[in-house]
Formats: C-alpha cells, sequence, structure tokens
C-alpha cells in the first residue's frame, strides 16, 4: 500500500486528511513538525509528502530542504499553505516542492493532485511498477515473470525499485545508500557494489527485458532493453 506522510501542526487538518486519502487506498503517517517528520523518514518507507509550510520547531521550508539534502530527489512533497502568493509558490519549487496546493481546498484536487505527483514519480497506489510483462510488486516484495516469480532480499528489491522508479537515471552510490539505508548509514558503501551484483545475477538468471548498468564514476542507472 502505498505510504503518505502529512506534516502539519493542526491536528484537524491531519485528520481530515487521513480520512480522504484513507478512502482512496493510502496509508497515513502524521508528523506535527519537521523535526518529527524526519524522525518518521528514518523509520518508515515513504512514498509521498503533504506539507504545511507554518509550522513549530522546523517549518515547512527547511524540513523540505532538509529532504532534499539527506533523501532523494525521487521523494515527491506537495506543499500545502494557506499562502498562495507567487513568490511563496516559486520559494517552494526551488526548496525541492513538486508541487503546491492552497488551503482552503476540495478533496478532490487534493486527491488529483496526488495521483498527478505518484503518476510522475511512476509509484501506482498497488506499489507496483510494470516493465514489458514483467511486475515488480513493493507490497510482496517479488519480481513477476509472467508465471513465475524471483523473491529477493528487501535490500536487493529496494535497490531494483528505486532504479525502476526512474529508468535510464543514473543514481550514485551515496544517493543509493542514503535512500536505502539511511543517510546515518556509517558502513562501507561498497556494500551497494555488492547487493548489485547479486541482483544482476538473479535477473540475468531469470533474462528480464531490464538491466542495470554501470556508468563509470557516476554510479548505476536501469536499461530498459524493450
Amino acid at each position: 500500500m502505498t505510504k503518505l506522510l502529512v506534516v502539519d501542526d493542526d491536528p484537524h487538518i491531519r485528520e481530515l486528511m487521513k480520512i480522504f486519502l484513507s478512502k482512496e487506498g493510502f496509508s497515513i503517517v502524521e508528523a506535527t513538525d519537521g523535526e518529527e517528520a524526519l524522525s518518521v523518514l528514518e523509520t518508515e518507507k515513504i512514498d509521498l509528502i503533504i506539507l504545511d509550510i507554518m509550522m513549530p520547531n522546523m517549518d515547512g521550508w527547511a524540513f523540505c530542504q532538509e529532504v532534499r539534502t539527506y533523501y532523494s530527489d525521487s521523494l515527491p512533497v506537495l506543499m500545502v499553505t494557506a499562502k498562495g502568493e507567487t513568490a511563496q509558490k516559486v520559494k517552494g519549487f526551488d526548496l525541492g516542492a513538486d508541487d503546491y496546493l492552497v488551503k482552503p481546498f476540495a478533496p478532490a484536487e487534493l486527491m488529483a493532485r496526488v495521483r498527478a505527483l505518484l503518476k510522475r514519480y511512476k509509484i501506482s497506489v498497488s506499489n507496483q511498477i510494470e516493465i514489458g510483462d514483467v511486475l515488480i510488486d513493493r507490497s510482496t516484495l517479488k519480481v513477476n515473470f509472467g508465471n513465475r516469480d524471483l523473491s529477493l532480499p528487501l535490500k536487493e528489491f529496494e535497490l531494483l525499485f528505486k532504479l525502476a522508479v526512474h529508468p535510464k537515471k543514473i543514481f550514485s552510490r551515496e544517493q543509493l545508500i542514503e535512500d536505502i539505508w539511511g543517510f546515518d548509514y556509517d558502513g562501507d558503501e561498497r556494500t551497494v557494489d555488492v547487493h548489485i551484483k547479486r541482483l544482476r545475477q538473479r535477473l540475468l538468471i531469470e533474462e528480464a527485458p531490464f538491466k542495470i548498468t554501470t556508468v563509470r564514476g557516476l554510479g548505476y542507472r536501469l536499461e530498459v532493453d524493450i
């Protein structure tokens, strides 16, 4: 199930969003400010962030900047605020927000923007990605090749899913470490190479219509053969 993080210091707004979004099949995690939201990101796999701007402790601006600094740009951020001035929107986009929604808003508009962002990032409600006749299913950690399933260890699956969300996009080892192992990971970054090697071997055996290529000096990307 697609998991959304709602960050707002107003409990009534959070409750309303939870009601609207839960009815559409989304799993909701709540945070009251940017600091709490950062803690959530350390322990939860979040697919999209709905972010208020004016909050205590750490506001939406600072939180958005932290997300883009320590996490990947593949995590969608929808800013929600009462401020609708152009300058506020521009600042949000400059800090890495993907879309902007002004309060008060209709539930239908919220849902439309959430779904548009998820579609843009190729994350479906069921957390599935289709490439040719192959289905990558995040809910089961399996890759389906028509009449057979390939079960993957968690880190290998998350690596594949991450690359498959943005085919042809190059991800550095540092980005992959931060997004999958966490920005506080203090182990050897070569662990990415080890997991990629194992993943390649599994996909080669299954004759997948895509492959993970190394871009020397930069990182890895998923190449689709179809």
